[in-house]
């Protein structure tokens, strides 16, 4: 895919961090015995807007934002000049030593096979530490369907054959327990479905074009990616009727996980 936006993204910034803020109201962290501060990473910082949660919520801890856009991470350097920020991939993070929380708000839906993921990642907490992900679980939803069957249409089905988010249907609940339970003290999982007012049906396409629309429009050219665009507005204007007071509801199910390594 072509760069990350980061205004683009964060022009529904606070839409986009309440799950975060729920994320981490979960995550309870004491200090390390033996007088070592608290190492803490964001697995896919974006722009700081979850690092900057982190931050606020433990000030003396060492924070390092991973992420694998440039523009992304610039954004956060400029954030918060306070806390490291490093390019890596989810999918291959090999740190030196553990961290004390595993922070991943949104972004391990990028990552494919988390059943190995999961355990994987897990492995780099360190005793008594957590691991806590929020992971979209929306590719059922309209929104969604709308983007793959507008790409299958005739005007762009030569552009993008077999075109998808490259991301997998996120497993049942059982699963992630499972697949952290063999080496935790205790998981905690849930489910939550959002509702975002949204005040028109352009709005749900301004919010999924810094995400989930950028693999079907970045491989347009600038005629044809505006003609995608224009078809998924209608097809928002279709799928998302107006309320009463003549917004649309943008329901967005989000799946959370917080685990504490033995």
């Amino acid at each position: 895919m072509a760069e990350w936006n980061p205004s683009l993204y964060s022009r529904f910034e606070d839409e986009r961090t309440r799950p975060a803020r729920d994320l981490l109201a979960r995550c309870r962290l004491d200090a390390p015995e033996g007088g070592r501060g608290l190492r803490i990473a964001d697995l896919g910082c974006g722009p700081g807007n979850s690092t900057e949660l982190l931050f606020q919520r433990f000030p003396d801890a060492e924070i390092t934002g991973f992420d694998t856009s440039e523009a992304m991470l610039d954004t956060a350097r400029r954030r918060l000049p306070t806390c490291r920020f490093e390019r890596a991939d989810i999918g291959a993070f090999e740190p030196a030593a553990p961290f004390d929380l595993l922070y991943a708000n949104a972004s391990l839906q990028w990552v494919l096979g988390h059943d190995r993921l999961i355990p994987r990642l897990f492995a780099h907490v360190a005793p008594g530490g957590l691991l806590a992900a929020q992971i979209p679980d929306n590719l059922a939803e309209p929104a969604q369907i709308a983007m793959r069957d507008i790409a299958a249409e005739p005007d762009f089905a030569g552009f993008l054959s077999g075109m998808s988010e490259a991301r997998e249907d996120v497993a049942a609940r059982g699963s992630y327990y499972d697949w952290l339970v063999p080496q935790a003290s205790e998981v905690d999982v849930w489910t939550t479905i959002y509702e975002h007012p949204m005040e028109s049906a352009a709005a749900i396409t301004n919010w999924f074009r810094s995400t989930g629309l950028k693999p079907f429009i970045d491989p347009l050219d600038e005629d044809a990616r505006a003609r995608f665009l224009q078809r998924y507005t209608e097809e928002m204007e279709r799928r998302y009727e107006a309320r009463a007071d003549g917004q649309r509801l943008l329901a967005f199910p989000r799946l959370f996980f917080v685990a504490r390594r033995r």
